[in-house]
C-alpha cells in the first residue's frame, strides 16, 4: 500500500516536471530565435502534389493535381477558409500578389458555399480557379497543418515551398520573392 501512494503522489509530479521541461525548452529556442512555428517540414517539397480532384465553386469547374502538372510559370495554392480570421488578414497581400499576374489558385478547406460567397463579397475573389475540400481529405494527403498554407509550384509541377500561417510582407520578401525570381 505504500508503494501505491508513493506513485500515486510522484507520477502526477513527473508528468508536470515533464511537461515544465518542455515549455521551458520552447522558451529558450524562442529567446534564441531557433523556433519558428511557420518552419513546419513538408514532404511535398521537391515532389509534385498528391492525386486529388476537387469540385469548383458555385458551378465553376474546380481542378486536380493534373491541373497542376506542367503549369505555364510558377504559381501559388493557396488554402483558406471563410471562418479563419489569419485568412481575412492575408486576403489583401493574396489580392495583390494575383495583380502581378501571379496565378494563384485557391482551396477552400472545409467550408460551406454560402459562406465562402460572403468571404468573397467582403474580401474579392483573387484566384484564378478555385476548389473546395468540404471534408479536408484532400489537405490531409498534402500535410496541411492549418490555414493559412500556401505552396509554391515551379514551372514542372514541382511543390518548391511552403509557407504555414499568413503570406505577409517580410514573407514575401524574404521568401516568395527570392523563390519565384529562381523559378521564373
Amino acid at each position: 500500500m505504500d508503494m501505491r501512494r508513493r506513485l500515486l503522489f510522484t507520477a502526477p509530479l513527473a508528468i508536470v516536471a515533464l511537461g515544465g521541461l518542455g515549455f521551458y525548452t520552447i522558451l529558450e529556442r524562442m529567446e534564441q530565435d531557433k523556433y519558428d512555428p511557420h518552419a513546419l517540414p513538408s514532404p511535398l517539397i521537391g515532389h509534385r502534389p498528391p492525386t486529388f480532384n476537387l469540385p469548383g465553386f458555385n458551378g465553376a469547374p474546380g481542378f486536380s493535381n493534373t491541373d497542376l502538372a506542367a503549369p505555364t510559370q510558377p504559381m501559388l495554392v493557396n488554402w483558406f477558409a471563410s471562418w479563419c480570421m489569419p485568412c481575412a488578414q492575408e486576403a489583401p497581400m493574396i489580392a495583390q500578389l494575383a495583380k502581378t499576374g501571379l496565378p494563384i489558385w485557391g482551396i477552400a478547406y472545409e467550408d460551406q458555399p454560402d459562406a465562402l460567397a460572403s468571404y468573397f463579397a467582403q474580401y474579392g475573389n483573387p484566384y484564378a480557379k478555385l476548389a473546395l475540400d468540404t471534408s479536408g481529405l484532400t489537405a490531409i494527403n498534402w500535410g496541411v497543418y492549418g490555414v493559412p498554407e500556401t505552396y509554391l509550384i515551379d514551372k514542372a509541377g514541382i511543390v518548391r515551398w511552403r509557407w504555414a500561417g499568413a503570406i505577409t510582407d517580410d514573407v514575401l520578401a524574404n521568401g516568395l520573392n527570392p523563390l519565384l525570381a529562381k523559378y521564373a
